[in-house]
Parts: C-alpha cells; structure tokens; sequence
C-alpha cells in the first residue's frame, strides 16, 4: 500500500510539464542518486521514472522503459526506514522545483 501511495504521490510531479512551463528544458529534470561507494556520480531524469518500490532496506526506482518492468532500475540501499522517506521528499521536491 506504502509503494502505491508514493507512486500516486509522485505522479503529479513526475508528469511531463506542458510545453509553456518547460521552455528548453525538454523534459530533462536530473535527480542524483546517492553515492553507491563507486565514486562515480549518477544521475537519472527524473521524467522516465516508471515507479519507485520501497522496501525495509532497499529503495529502488524504475526508469527509461517502454512497458511496466522494462527499463533499467537504480537500488539505494536504506539504513533504516525513515531514509526512505527522505529520498522519497528530495525526489518530488527536484522534480517540483524542475516543473515550475
């Protein structure tokens, strides 16, 4: 249920922005994801996400498929469930602050 409400949550945000509000910005909004220990920044348009799944230690987000479970997915470990919470508040604050 958890997973199904952060997804309804971010929808409105993650919706491709009407052509008016996204002068240049051509439905790229650039969301770092935490550093994984490789030293390598990485970074995902936030406008492909597909959905997001929360679990006890894992956050993971879908991404750049053309049907539901294609793509490519990103897997944040969590040290405690509240990081979820957090990463899920900096996903829609980024995707928000690139749609206005």
């Amino acid at each position: 249920m958890k997973i199904l409400l952060s997804l309804l949550l971010l929808l409105p945000v993650l919706a491709p922005a009407p052509a008016a509000a996204a002068e240049g910005s051509g439905g790229f909004c650039l969301f770092e994801l935490p550093d994984d220990g490789t030293g390598k920044r990485k970074l995902i348009n936030l406008t492909i996400v597909q959905y997001v799944e929360i679990g006890k230690d894992e956050f993971k987000i879908v991404y750049g498929g053309g049907a539901l479970g294609s793509g490519y997915e990103a897997k944040v470990p969590l040290a405690k469930p509240e990081d979820a919470d957090a990463l899920l508040a900096r996903m829609r604050k980024t995707a928000a602050d690139c749609h206005s």
